[in-house]
């Protein structure tokens, strides 16, 4: 929805970019680790999900006003993955390299996904669901329990436990719409007696 909105606006208002930069990150992250184990599954989701993320950055860039903040952090990001498949490549040896970047993948899901909360005081304060995306949060429970279930047949552990965390949120997310449902969000706020 965030593309379709960049496309039909021809502006990046109110688009994080974020979301973006960091799910292409852990995309690519995942890619590695599906190459490194041979697991096709993992291959071609996330090269899917990375192209995709790449996309949305592009556009986002295309469309962005203040492109030099947006590149700098397209090549910090680049760095990372630069530094990152050096340190796995390089210097961690054949034996422990895919314990390795399992954990680390595992470890920047986890942080994905607890991101969402950072807004659970914004929401409980505002008593509005307005800054959360329900398309997302149920994309988020798919995905999330998708990841784990396969992770379950599979016994890998780098799969299974950092998709945990997606599920609870999600349901957190959708208690909070439960909660604060849409048509009760104000779109004014009440003068001070």
């Amino acid at each position: 929805s965030d593309l379709r909105q960049m496309l039909a606006t021809k502006t990046v208002e109110n688009i994080q970019f974020l979301p973006f930069l960091t799910t292409d990150a852990n995309n690519l992250s995942w890619l590695g680790y599906g190459c490194l184990k041979g697991d096709g599954t993992v291959i071609t989701v996330n090269a899917i999900g990375a192209a995709l993320q790449t996309l949305y950055i592009l556009v986002y860039l295309y469309y962005s006003p203040a492109k030099r903040p947006v590149l700098l952090q397209v090549l910090l990001l680049l760095a990372v993955v630069v530094t990152g498949c050096g340190y796995f490549t390089i210097l961690v040896d054949t034996g422990t390299r895919l314990t390795h970047l399992g954990l680390f993948c595992s470890v920047f899901t986890i942080s994905m996904y607890l991101s969402p909360l950072a807004d659970l005081a914004k929401v409980i304060r505002s008593k509005s669901t307005r800054c959360l995306s329900f398309p997302l949060t149920v994309t988020t429970l798919v995905a999330s329990s998708s990841w784990t279930l396969y992770g379950l047949q599979l016994h890998d552990p780098y799969i299974t436990v950092p998709n945990v965390p997606g599920i609870v949120t999600s349901l957190v997310r959708f208690w909070l719409f439960q909660r604060y449902r849409p048509e009760q969000d104000k779109p004014y706020s009440p003068l001070p007696a």
